[in-house]
């Protein structure tokens, strides 16, 4: 992912060549924009987010398993 630096920069190139002598403060402003949108998105780091989903699949995975220790343990009481 490109960094919020390189995404104004990108931005700032973008404009026409008539605001040329304004474009150092129009990507300071886009860099500002960006990162406040960015900040109320809530994201959470990539490395976060790879930690939490190994966890729900070792948490789905558990709980297939306790499912099928339920449905065994009612099977074996219902033959009682």
């Amino acid at each position: 992912m490109r960094s919020i630096e390189d995404m104004a920069a990108r931005l700032a190139n973008a404009l026409p060549p008539q605001v040329a002598p304004l474009r150092e403060e129009l990507k300071a402003n886009f860099r500002a924009v960006l990162q406040s949108q960015l900040a109320e998105l809530d994201l959470v780091p990539r490395e976060e987010f790879e930690a939490t989903r190994e966890m729900l699949a070792h948490a789905r995975a558990r709980l297939g398993e306790l499912e099928n220790r339920v449905a065994e343990l009612e099977s074996r009481d219902n033959e009682s």
